[in-house]
């Protein structure tokens, strides 16, 4: 367990390098950032937002289950302990979320320059917010629409990020998993991924700093107790010795 530990709680820091440069720095998020960057985030977040967020989750299942190639058995446990852990992650955002009921920055921005109620906005429906935005935002002519029709769509409360927690979460997944099976570049990857989403959440108006590192620090309780668990039931997760002897020789041969 120390050894996982180790492993996910680097991958944590790492992740924490975002939100905590944004807090020292004293960014404050405005709208009217690079359009082009703007967009590509934006499809970043979309990886993670519904329905895509299944395919996500499905995508990176098959992928983590195939580089460790567990039997069918322990693969099948594998995959229910992920997609468990992805699980639990958005309920415990979602009952947070109710509990603190803290304004999206697009929301107080919204409240500042178009004359939005935001506890009267709270306290409508979700179909009722979407379309208080799209009245607001209606004459406004800076914003894309595309971004008009993301904060239309996304109008619940803010802490903690749900799309970091979903993202950190597979990516302190792949650290956990496939570091022993030093599958270094899938982890770079998905850790770039994941950073790219965070990123998103800040620029597209949607978090806060402290959202996101909360989020992160519950993935890594979360995925640290499931690798223990994918340790424990599934199996090693080190190189069995036919791989490592691979390796070995193809490494010694560089």
């Amino acid at each position: 367990m120390l050894e996982i530990l180790r492993r996910t709680t680097a991958g944590m820091l790492l992740l924490l390098i975002i939100p905590v440069a944004v807090w020292l720095s004293g960014w404050q998020w405005q709208p009217g950032e690079s359009n082009t960057l703007l967009r590509f985030l934006f499809w970043m977040t979309e990886t993670v937002t519904r329905p895509w967020g299944t395919l996500t989750s499905a995508l990176l299942s098959l992928w983590v289950l195939w580089c460790l190639r567990f039997r069918l058995k322990p693969a099948l446990l594998l995959l229910i302990i992920m997609n468990a852990t992805i699980l639990s992650g958005q309920y415990t955002k979602s009952y947070i979320k109710d509990q603190v009921q803290e304004p999206r920055p697009y929301v107080v921005w919204l409240e500042h320059h178009h004359g939005l109620d935001e506890r009267e906005f709270y306290s409508m429906t979700r179909k009722e917010r979407s379309q208080r935005v799209d009245e607001l935002l209606a004459s406004d002519q800076l914003l894309p629409g595309w971004l008009k029709r993301h904060w239309a769509f996304e109008t619940g409360f803010a802490f903690p990020s749900g799309h970091t927690l979903f993202a950190a979460s597979w990516a302190l997944l792949a650290i956990g998993l496939l570091w022993p099976r030093r599958r270094y570049i899938t982890i770079a990857v998905i850790g770039v991924w994941a950073g790219a989403v965070m990123a998103s959440r800040l620029l597209l108006g949607m978090h806060w700093p402290g959202d996101l590192a909360v989020a992160v620090f519950l993935s890594w309780i979360l995925v640290s107790l499931a690798t223990w668990l994918a340790q424990r039931f599934c199996g090693p997760l080190t190189l069995p010795p036919e791989e490592r002897k691979e390796v070995s020789q193809r490494e010694s041969g560089l």
